[in-house]
């Protein structure tokens, strides 16, 4: 049983008051009385667990401001220029004396669907392993210049590397 079960039975069923039912089960006042509250409204669903994302966000791009970055953005594609976020900042700029950021309108263009998401890195799935058959296939040679030995004389160093791997159980033992 939850504790909002007990704490919505102690006082519905037992007659407890609810100031010493919170501080019986050491929770917020407040807290039992918007339970009950919810209870009596709402029955068992008082008890189903509530998103707690904030109703609004103080932050978020005003609906006027997103209305003329997709405005912008019809406008330029409809007329084959650029339509990209650092475009649209500009023509805003100069359209309404001020626009916010880049970034702010890449999102709210992603936000409004004209943006598809797309992967900046490829995936190590997509790798293909580069790995011969037989040995003596592939040769790899790297050649790294000039490395200066302790005479004093330059030298060259190359690196030659069969890309053959063998496992014990293919060495016969």
């Amino acid at each position: 049983m939850s504790l909002a079960r007990v704490v919505v039975t102690a006082v519905l069923v037992e007659g407890r008051s609810k100031a010493s039912v919170a501080r019986d089960y050491g929770v917020a006042r407040s807290w039992v009385y918007e339970l009950v509250r919810r209870f009596e409204v709402e029955g068992e669903g008082a008890f189903q667990p509530r998103s707690r994302r904030p109703k609004t966000n103080p932050r978020r791009t005003a609906d006027d401001v997103e209305d003329a970055i997709v405005r912008w953005r019809k406008q330029l594609l409809d007329s084959g220029l650029d339509a990209g976020a650092e475009t649209i900042a500009v023509h805003l700029r100069n359209e309404q004396g001020t626009a916010p950021a880049v970034s702010t309108i890449w999102r709210v263009l992603t936000r409004r669907g004209f943006i598809t998401a797309q992967p900046r890195k490829r995936p190590k799935s997509s790798y293909v392993r580069f790995e011969a058959d037989q040995p003596n296939e592939t040769w790899q040679t790297d050649f790294t210049s000039h490395i200066k030995l302790r005479n004093g004389r330059d030298t060259l160093s190359a690196v030659i590397l069969d890309s053959y791997r063998c496992f014990p159980s293919q060495m016969g033992r």
